[in-house]
């Protein structure tokens, strides 16, 4: 038998990780299931929705002691604090909405930031080990807030119809072509963007922790389970666990920070004047 064939008869008792390893047990017992998707899913206070109130309880918890003991030279709290502040203000407001109008919106998104970087950096922090946003109601719960934030500024400043012709009427273009693209641009602007913006922060955290889950299962597998010939096998998976758990660190910043920047992204182009 080829070596190949023989790691597929022996592997035959592994179950490799799937969908159903995100969705967790409620905590302390439930008291009950439901079907969605295909899918049972648990009834009652699961681990995720811990994970979304110590995040906040964080977030708020270092900020407000940092600006508690506010001095005129900094200390190490208040430099950290003052420095992420300006990050997201600078960076994320200021550069990307303008000097007009970004100051009214930097306290949403720089909590949105923070609230987003401490349940994605979970992941990573051994006893937790979980994305919160790797389950997609929670993404778009934060999807559907930001897509009522931007397009309620977009109609205050604008009015409905004007709103409505701002995003959907690319400037300079006429006759018979806007047929075409005011749909495209309706369905674009309005009706896809929160979809898209949750789902891309959900299918990296998705991924990433079901990668993980796999090399270090697998490896364990191999290494434990199978013939001893198979331990190289066992021990570059557990390498690239190593790796990847290094490089979903990076990921988890840079998805938080895209989520905030499309963010911004979208309240600038709603109060534009033009599109």
């Amino acid at each position: 038998m080829s070596l190949i064939g023989t790691l597929v008869v022996r592997a035959e008792g592994f179950t490799p990780p799937g969908p159903g390893d995100f969705n967790l047990p409620p905590i302390g017992g439930g008291t009950g299931t439901f079907e969605w998707l295909g899918q049972s899913h648990y009834i009652g206070v699961t681990k995720p929705m811990v994970q979304l109130v110590l995040a906040a309880i964080l977030v708020f918890g270092f900020f407000y002691l940092a600006a508690k003991r506010r001095e005129m030279v900094p200390g190490r709290m208040q430099y950290v604090a003052e420095e992420a502040y300006g990050f997201v203000r600078n960076s994320m407001g200021r550069d990307i909405i303008g000097s007009a109008d970004f100051m009214r919106f930097v306290p949403y998104l720089f909590a949105l930031f923070f609230f987003l970087l401490v349940n994605n950096l979970m992941a990573s922090v051994p006893l937790i080990q979980f994305p919160t946003f790797s389950r997609s109601g929670m993404v778009y719960s934060l999807a559907v807030l930001s897509w009522v934030i931007y397009n309620g500024v977009g109609i205050k400043k604008h009015g409905l119809v004007g709103y409505l012709k701002l995003q959907s009427v690319p400037s300079g273009v006429g006759g018979p072509i806007l047929l075409l693209l005011v749909p495209l641009e309706f369905m674009s602007n309005i009706l896809v963007r929160p979809f898209t913006l949750a789902l891309r922060l959900f299918a990296n955290m998705f991924a990433g922790h079901l990668l993980l889950i796999l090399f270090a299962l697998g490896g364990e597998y191999i290494l434990l389970h199978m013939a001893i010939q198979f331990a190289p096998v066992g021990i570059l998976a557990w390498v690239l666990f190593i790796a990847v758990a290094f490089l979903e660190i990076l990921i988890q910043f840079l998805q938080a920070y895209v989520f905030v920047l499309l963010n911004a992204m979208y309240i600038q182009g709603a109060v534009a004047d033009e599109h």
